[in-house]
């Protein structure tokens, strides 16, 4: 059964979409602990982020470089943290989250609750940052 990233790759559910390539996809996701809480996902579908070969996972990160950076030209923050905690989702994803305390990627916190208006105006900024 494909996984809920599988289908936000296909098309098949609805996903705020930041930018692509052939090999992977950024969205934001729908509980963001941040304003800006971007997932960078595969688009091959892996369960573990390790087990990816090692020119996908090189790309993957590279491409998680490019969104962190028009991330941070966008939300105002002292970091993007990275998180790969990969539990959630059976399926590869790498966390990029705009902080500015240690306390911001610790995800037993609240998830913010974004409007469909606020989660289009900040995907419309990220990609217009990206270079």
């Amino acid at each position: 059964m494909p996984s809920i990233f599988t289908k936000i790759i296909n098309r098949e559910i609805p996903g705020h979409i930041v930018t692509e390539n052939d090999q992977a996809i950024a969205f934001l996701d729908i509980r963001p602990l941040t304003k800006g809480h971007t997932l960078v996902v595969p688009k091959q579908e892996v369960d573990y982020l390790f087990d990816l070969d090692d020119d996908a996972y090189i790309q993957l990160n590279l491409f998680a470089k490019q969104v962190a950076v028009g991330l941070k030209k966008v939300i105002s923050c002292q970091r993007i943290a990275t998180a790969v905690i990969g539990l959630e989702v059976p399926h590869a994803h790498i966390h990029l989250i705009p902080i500015n305390s240690m306390s911001d990627a610790n995800f037993s916190n609240p998830k913010l609750t974004l409007s469909k208006a606020e989660m289009t105006h900040i995907v419309t900024e990220i990609r217009a940052a990206i270079t």
